[in-house]
């Protein structure tokens, strides 16, 4: 057993889960047919998956480290280049011999996206990969394996934006939410959190998750955000930042990394909806997934230029407040 998986982490932020090398094909002109070839000049590449999160949590300034499996192919080896660029910690992944890192073609057209894979999930299961102690913040897709981790992370001062995903089965059963006992946060998008909690309404989809978590986020697409703090009783429902959606590649995990950064520099909770709103739309408006997430000394600027896409009073906080919280022994300054 490699003595990396027992090792503590110092980073302010912790991501874990499944990595992918994503080949991202964005605002097609028109939708691929067999037997055509289309064209476009919105292409990138990027670690996928929880580099996603690790990648935009990383550009914003936060100390990030990722725990995951890698293999000892050429792919493998271009993502963790990547990673080391980005300034995030890779002391943490576990190569594999002779597994190969899944393949993602992302494919984005009319404002939607899907996913070609190939490849095999990681051989090796997140707990033997998930150190025991250290970090600030943790995401992480949780499930019954995880669930004795999770449960003792506050415990140990962790919080952790935790993620139960799709359900494929359809049933959306409320019990596989059990997974999420122990988090800090939930973040599912508006279809998830209507599904398992039985309502046709956001709020109140939000209200009944914040039962079970200090905070419950859930995501509207174009329709904004609805996020409630349990620990306060307050509830915060925001506007989107519009933009021309290019690539959605990545922007939940975008939207979550930006929102756990701002937990850790201690946002309140209406400027950590609204940091998370912004940093995903930018990343949206740009192809190539998380690699077009947005650095801290970006925002601002883009604010400035994009007149159009936000009150400007509702992201004062940007060239105020922000520049002087995210400058913490958690956070890098880029």
């Amino acid at each position: 057993m490699d003595d990396r998986t027992h090792r503590s982490t110092d980073a302010g932020v912790l991501v874990a889960g499944q990595l992918f090398f994503d080949a991202v094909f964005a605002d097609l002109p028109q939708a691929p047919v067999p037997g055509q070839e289309v064209w476009t000049p919105h292409f990138g590449w990027t670690p996928g998956g929880i580099a996603n999160f690790a990648i935009a949590a990383a550009r914003l300034g936060a100390s990030t480290d990722v725990c995951a499996a890698v293999g000892d192919d050429d792919l493998s080896g271009l993502c963790r280049a990547a990673l080391v660029r980005e300034g995030i910690g890779t002391a943490l992944l576990r190569e594999v011999a002779g597994w190969a890192l899944p393949v993602s073609a992302c494919i984005d057209h009319d404002g939607d996206r899907a996913i070609v894979t190939g490849g095999t999930p990681t051989p090796l299961a997140l707990p033997d990969l998930l150190p025991p102690t250290g970090g600030r913040v943790a995401a992480l897709h949780v499930d019954a394996s995880t669930a004795e981790w999770v449960r003792g992370s506050a415990d140990r001062g962790l919080r952790v934006f935790a993620d139960v995903g799709w359900d494929p089965t359809g049933a959306w059963d409320p019990a596989l939410l059990d997974a999420i006992d122990g988090a800090y946060a939930f973040t599912p998008n508006a279809h998830e959190a209507l599904a398992y909690t039985r309502t046709d309404d956001p709020v109140r989809a939000a209200r009944l998750l914040a039962e079970r978590v200090p905070l419950a986020v859930v995501t509207l697409g174009a329709d904004g955000v609805v996020a409630v703090d349990s620990s306060t009783g307050e509830q915060v429902v925001v506007p989107p930042v519009r933009v021309r959606a290019v690539d959605s590649t990545g922007a939940g995990d975008v939207f979550c990394a930006a929102l756990a950064v701002g937990t850790l520099a201690e946002l309140p909770l209406r400027e950590r909806i609204d940091l998370a709103a912004l940093v995903a739309a930018i990343t949206v408006s740009r192809p190539g997934g998380a690699a077009g997430a947005p650095r801290r000394a970006e925002l601002a600027p883009w604010l400035a230029a994009n007149p159009a896409a936000a009150d400007p009073d509702r992201y004062g906080f940007v060239t105020t407040s922000l520049p002087s919280v995210l400058a913490g022994p958690a956070i890098r300054t880029p």
